[in-house]
């Protein structure tokens, strides 16, 4: 515990101010950040990629393979993300929300509704600002959630949403 709590500390005071890695400044800096970023996760695969600013919790929710990446300023828990995914910039994750089911109680005392994990499959591309709200379990592998979309429920395999609610616009072919 006292290790991660050090990665923590190492990542939110120091690896995650540093040059995001499409900064032609960078100098390979990003590393630094993509290490700390494996010892806080539970799992990780290679050649991850975590973008500068990005708030990933103590990172202990997170599972992320091969090749994959969270952007820029990007909020991300409680997710499983596969291999070969693409996450633009301030892309955000929602693990829970306000419970609000009993009408004789105010709302900000009833407390939150269980943290659920999405799973996030391989190939999968997320544009920049693109919302995944507690309600969603699972992004299908291959799939293409546009920018700026507020994904309310699962996107099935090859999909390709958009909008506010996310609806599926095409398929993959």
């Amino acid at each position: 515990m006292i290790r991660k709590g050090f990665w923590i500390i190492i990542y939110y005071f120091f690896a995650r101010h540093l040059p995001h890695y499409t900064m032609f400044y960078s100098f390979g800096l990003d590393r630094i950040r993509n290490f700390v970023c494996k010892q806080m996760f539970l799992t990780s695969g290679n050649r991850i990629k975590v973008g500068q600013g990005a708030i990933i919790g103590t990172g202990a929710t997170i599972t992320i393979g091969d090749d994959s990446g969270i952007g820029k300023k990007c909020t991300v828990s409680n997710a499983t993300i596969g291999n070969n995914v693409m996450m633009g910039e301030e892309v955000r994750f929602f693990a829970a929300n306000h419970k609000f089911d009993d009408l004789r109680e105010p709302m900000i005392i009833q407390g939150m509704t269980p943290l659920r994990t999405v799973v996030v499959d391989d190939d999968v591309w997320i544009g920049a600002r693109a919302m995944i709200l507690p309600s969603v379990k699972k992004i299908g592998k291959g799939s293409i959630i546009a920018a700026g979309a507020i994904v309310t429920k699962d996107v099935p395999e090859y999909a390709i949403v958009g909008g506010n609610p996310a609806k599926i616009l095409k398929y993959r072919q």
